[in-house]
């Protein structure tokens, strides 16, 4: 008895030994997923852990005050218009990457909340998939050509600048050569009280982009499509036409100033499609008759980077609008100009002064003066 006593003691105090040394042996931490640096897109992109897609995520806050059309005509002449705009901006942007075997597959979305002199609003900026030569979704119109220097632009100026959803293919031929053809939403180019959407703009570019700057060639088809109502009463013309546009523009870069400076010129014709060459002044794309009326435009700008952190801009446009039957064709000047400095990297204040004035055949000239400051930190 004794003995069985001794032998289970025994057997007790060397599981109970063994148990404290097993205890004390190290155990293997488990795996942790760091965030990877990711330098094949350039910088600030991560992989996203677990994957092979880079993710740079950035943001902007914007806030300016402008001081709207202080001539007797503009906003200061009456009691019930605002005198100045206030604006509070917040920005969210999104880049994913991932390689793969047909080229680099991109998902990019830009969104942004606003408050304006107390009213509040979100806003879908840009997003949009890439892969390979292939864009579908939220971003540029690819017959844009240059959308202004000026730090704040007060005051629209006539050309093309329009963000819309698209699908688009872009084939690249090497040393800067390029060439892209898309389908475009219509209805953000639609001037004049339009039927519901039947045909999506057909969009056509040519454009090349070296050392001495960059040039493109644009063109357009877009559906003219008056409303029922307009249709009704129009016994005369069409129904509906087919409107276009052309454009083209350069860029020269300007190496004797510092890196960054260049200058513009750009010119547009739009027949039935008055978005293409700017239509600040809202005239319809077509007339009572249903016929199209035609527009011109011209602009050009440069930006000249004084100092390290002093930018100079100025931007300036002509354009001149045949309105049918009625005689009321218009004609329109813009001028605007800014100073900006970015005394820390990302961060950048600057003021803006722009002029315009838009002359109605058969009714008068409108004057437009105004006045902003803009404080913008991008991250």
């Amino acid at each position: 008895m004794k003995l069985f006593k001794s032998i289970m003691l025994g057997a007790a105090a060397a599981a109970t030994a063994t148990a404290a040394q097993a205890a004390d042996l190290p155990v293997a931490p488990e795996p942790v997923d760091y965030v990877r640096v990711c330098d094949a897109y350039g910088a600030r992109f991560y992989y996203i852990p677990g994957t092979e897609t880079c993710l740079r995520v950035g943001g902007r806050v914007r806030t300016q005050f402008v001081v709207n059309n202080v001539l007797d005509d503009g906003n200061w002449g009456t009691r019930d218009s605002d005198g100045y705009s206030w604006l509070a901006r917040g920005y969210l942007y999104l880049d994913a990457r991932t390689a793969t075997e047909f080229g680099t597959l991109r998902a990019y979305a830009s969104m942004y909340w606003s408050d304006t002199n107390g009213s509040t609003s979100a806003t879908m900026d840009n997003a949009y998939i890439q892969w390979g030569g292939l864009t579908a979704g939220r971003l540029g119109s690819n017959f844009d050509i240059y959308t202004g220097q000026v730090f704040v632009g007060v005051v629209g100026r006539d050309w093309s600048d329009k963000t819309l959803n698209q699908l688009a293919y872009t084939a690249a031929f090497g040393n800067g050569f390029s060439a892209t053809i898309a389908i475009e939403d219509r209805s953000p180019r639609e001037s004049g009280n339009y039927g519901g959407t039947r045909m999506p703009d057909i969009v056509a570019a040519l454009g090349v982009s070296q050392g001495w700057g960059s040039a493109q060639l644009s063109g357009a088809l877009h559906q003219v499509y008056p409303n029922t109502a307009f249709n009704q009463t129009n016994t005369t013309g069409t129904e509906d036409s087919m409107g276009w546009a052309i454009g083209a523009g350069v860029k020269f870069n300007l190496p004797m100033a510092n890196s960054g400076s260049n200058i513009y010129f750009q010119g547009f014709y739009a027949d039935g499609a008055l978005s293409y060459m700017g239509n600040q002044a809202g005239v319809s794309d077509y007339a009572t008759n249903g016929d199209t009326n035609t527009g011109w435009s011209l602009s050009g700008g440069a930006y000249i980077q004084a100092t390290s952190t002093i930018g100079l801009a100025l931007d300036g446009s002509y354009s001149d609008i045949d309105v049918k039957n009625n005689g009321n064709d218009v004609t329109r000047w813009a001028i605007d100009g800014s100073v900006q400095w970015e005394p820390v990297s990302g961060f950048v204040m600057g003021a803006d002064v722009g002029y315009a004035n838009t002359d109605t055949s058969n009714v008068g000239d409108v004057d437009e003066l105004l006045f902003g400051v803009r404080l913008q930190r991008t991250f």
